[in-house]
């Protein structure tokens, strides 16, 4: 409880400082701000949650499963009441809405019997509204640039990540925020053998042009660990976590293969991009997306860890934010 506390708090200092340059650069009265922020650090005090194992095992010994459901649907409204009160936003459809979505989700493990299909229903349930427009509909926008459906979509992957662990159970999963020197390695060294292939392949099907960074030298380290942090705690972490630590591990049990656990997760993840950058289907895209998952699981595989995964996706989507465009 005590690491929980601390990085909670080094955390919300962050967002508290981030959320002044950003209100500064965008022009955000401070009073709009200052509305806006409770929620955010209230979300963050609960997206950090799953990453440590004792608040895990805490929360899974309150009560039963519905018990859990409840409360887990509970935290998802909150930050949304606080947000939408807070800026004169609040609608009851929205409410309604939320309730629904998170509900469902909450209570799923506690109304259906495992099996491979019910937990194929709950990824597809998952990957439905974390790809609509439900988060816009929900967390509507107090102004032009005040942009606060991210609220939303940390809050989904929360929920979904603590359904996952403390209601359905999932073994054998090794699962924090912070990487151990192993993962870092693995991670890495998966990165560096991606690096040649994905770059011929980007290249020979016309996905992406290299391009130098237009930054000040001062800049260009701070942009490459924040978009590293942001994605590796965010994009990579549900990511890797519903990819391989859940998908890839359900069929490659199933199949008591992991190398078809391997191909078809990746395929899958390769086709949950799409829809992205703009256009549909974008099947170049896709293409990367089947590349890198594969590179992704033997990260994981390697590892046994789904932190090693996490370090390769941020690293590679960290390489094509700053040096390629699409």
């Amino acid at each position: 409880m005590r690491q929980y506390l601390a990085t909670v708090l080094a955390i919300w200092i962050a967002a508290c400082i981030a959320a002044y340059f950003f209100s500064q650069q965008y022009h955000i009265p401070l009073s709009l701000t200052t509305a806006i922020l409770p929620a955010f650090l209230l979300e963050l005090a609960f997206y950090t949650m799953p990453g440590f194992e004792g608040i895990r095992q805490r929360f899974t010994g309150t009560g039963s499963k519905l018990t859990r459901a409840a409360l887990l649907t509970g935290s998802a409204v909150a930050p949304y009441l606080l947000l939408s009160l807070g800026t004169g936003t609040f609608v009851w459809l929205a409410l309604a809405k939320l309730v629904v979505a998170t509900g469902i989700i909450s209570l799923f493990y506690t109304r259906v019997r495992l099996s491979l299909f019910s937990d194929l229903l709950f990824l597809a349930a998952m990957a439905a509204v974390y790809l609509s427009s439900f988060f816009d509909q929900v967390y509507v926008r107090p102004m032009a640039h005040a942009d606060v459906n991210i609220l939303g979509k940390l809050m989904w992957i929360r929920v979904g990540l603590l359904a996952v662990l403390c209601i359905r159970g999932l073994p054998g999963v090794r699962f924090s925020w912070w990487p151990s020197r192993r993962d870092w390695r693995i991670g890495v060294e998966i990165f560096l053998l991606f690096l040649p292939v994905g770059a011929a392949v980007a290249y020979a099907i016309g996905f992406a042009r290299f391009r130098l960074p237009n930054l000040v030298w001062w800049m260009f380290p701070l942009a490459v660990l924040g978009t590293f942090a942001a994605f590796l705690w965010v994009v990579a972490l549900a990511e890797e976590f519903f990819f391989r630590a859940f998908l890839q591990q359900l069929i490659a049990r199933r199949a008591h293969n992991e190398t078809v656990g391997l191909v078809v997760a990746s395929a899958v993840f390769g086709l949950s991009h799409l829809p992205a950058v703009h256009r549909f289907p974008n099947w170049r895209f896709a293409a990367i997306g089947f590349l890198s998952g594969i590179f992704y699981g033997i990260a994981f595989i390697r590892a046994k860890s789904v932190r090693a995964s996490m370090v390769t996706h941020a690293l590679v989507v960290t390489m094509w934010r700053i040096f390629f465009s699409a």
